[in-house]
């Protein structure tokens, strides 16, 4: 049992931010973004679409069933309710897994978090000012050539997460969540009122929502399936973790759809925002992970209004990585605050250094260690395609077969409320439609 009674969460609002807050990261501004553009806009958005709603959406009710139904660390949650099923202790490894993806996850997202947080000085300081590409990719450059600087932001991006978790659920958490989403939505509001103003906002609209079909391809559906199961913090023990704070009268199917519309919504505003700037600037929406990084701070460096604009953003992005990075340091919290005796802020400390240690390795490969590589790939890298190509597709095919097979099937039914059709629904789609998609995801990208 737990030293102390489960936190719980104070309101089904407050979960649902703190849940759209873990799913809304650098993975809707920055990677969708980018994505969209690499994968022709709107085939790729619409393709997105269909797989959250057949993948996506089966995965994230089953990781806060299982948490529900768990009240512990998704570990200790596993092997309970295995045991409990009749079924093989071996299901803890799932639990095991996502919590070990979350934990190397935040390492490198940590310091990805710091550029961000380098970025909003440098638009506070002017530094984009004046600047063609070369400008900015100079700046760049020299941020991840300095290992004393890139371990500078990462030890701050860190103590901000750190100090939010260590104030637990409801200070903590929800306090976190109540103040930046909004802020968040806000923020990203302004950014797309001020694509309005660019004069190719019409432009901008035809790219991400009128479907070239001609531009999908097998790597299109891939990547789309792959995004789709990314961008809802899937298999990384922190969906089964918030719903171990969730309370029973929370209606699984219909919050998570809530979560769902919020993710998206937010993705295409963060598209909406972009590429009116991008296509203004005479720039290609294709220009793969540097279109945040390189060039956007050249657009905003030679526009009108264009430090506060860019201070809007990378505050924005900030946002958007913290709220994820907080969700990420949860799980590894759970686990250890209720395997060992520590109180919440020892656990958040040793979680979080232990978190930051593995970061300066991940920092160091961009420069004193860029010949170090392990299977081809530096550090980073290397943390990078273990985690998304291999640990969170396992993790989120063990948890909706977990909960597909293992779990009474009468059970779940009532605890979603699933009657007649939707209830034949829900089996085709968890036992059969969303795993076969993991694998599907999982072996090309192994390929």
């Amino acid at each position: 049992m737990s030293k102390q009674l489960h936190a719980q969460w104070s309101s089904k609002m407050t979960f649902v931010l703190a849940a759209a807050g873990s799913a809304v990261g650098l993975g809707n501004i920055w990677r969708f973004s980018y994505m969209v553009g690499d994968s022709g806009g709107a085939a790729f958005v619409l393709i997105y679409l269909a797989c959250v709603a057949l993948v996506g959406l089966p995965i994230l009710v089953a990781e806060w069933l299982i948490g529900r139904r768990g009240q512990k660390n998704p570990i200790n949650a596993m092997a309970d309710l295995a045991r409990k099923n009749g079924k093989s202790q071996a299901w803890a490894l799932v639990g095991v897994s996502g919590v070990l993806a979350a934990f190397l996850i935040l390492s490198f997202y940590s310091v990805i978090g710091g550029w961000s947080l380098s970025y909003t000085l440098s638009s506070v300081t002017g530094a984009f000012s004046g600047q063609d590409a070369d400008g900015i990719g100079a700046l760049f450059n020299g941020l991840l050539g300095s290992p004393i600087i890139l371990t500078l932001w990462h030890t701050a991006f860190m103590a901000l997460v750190v100090f939010i978790v260590a104030r637990g659920v409801t200070k903590g958490l929800e306090g976190a969540v109540r103040t930046m989403m909004p802020a968040l939505v806000i923020l990203m509001l302004v950014l797309v009122g001020y694509g309005m103003t660019t004069g190719h906002f019409v432009e901008a609209l035809a790219f991400m929502f009128r479907p070239d079909w001609s531009a999908v391809t097998g790597g299109v559906v891939l990547a789309a399936m792959g995004q789709a199961f990314f961008t809802l913090s899937l298999g990384m023990g922190i969906m089964m973790a918030y719903g171990s704070y969730l309370g029973e009268e929370v209606n699984l199917i219909s919050t998570a759809r809530t979560v769902i519309i919020l993710d998206t919504v937010i993705a295409l505003l963060a598209g909406l925002a972009i590429f009116p700037i991008v296509f203004a600037n005479g720039m290609s929406p294709g220009e793969g992970p540097g279109l945040i990084f390189v060039s956007l701070p050249v657009a905003f460096g030679n526009m009108t209004g264009g430090t506060i604009l860019g201070l809007m953003f990378f505050l924005l992005l900030t946002f958007a990585a913290l709220t994820s990075a907080i969700s990420l340091l949860e799980p590894v919290v759970e686990l250890v605050e209720e395997r060992t005796p520590l109180s919440r802020i020892a656990a958040t400390l040793l979680g979080g250094v232990a978190v930051w240690a593995l970061g300066i390795a991940a920092l160091m490969s961009f420069n004193v260690w860029d010949g170090v590589l392990i299977f081809g790939m530096n550090i980073f890298d290397l943390l990078d395609t273990f985690t998304s190509k291999v640990l969170l597709p396992l993790t989120g095919l063990g948890a909706i077969l977990f909960a597909a097979w293992c779990l009474e099937r009468s059970g779940v039914s009532d605890e979603l409320n699933l009657v007649g059709g939707k209830e034949r629904l829900w089996q085709l789609v968890a036992r059969y439609v969303a795993p076969i998609g993991v694998i599907v995801v999982f072996v090309t990208g192994l390929l």
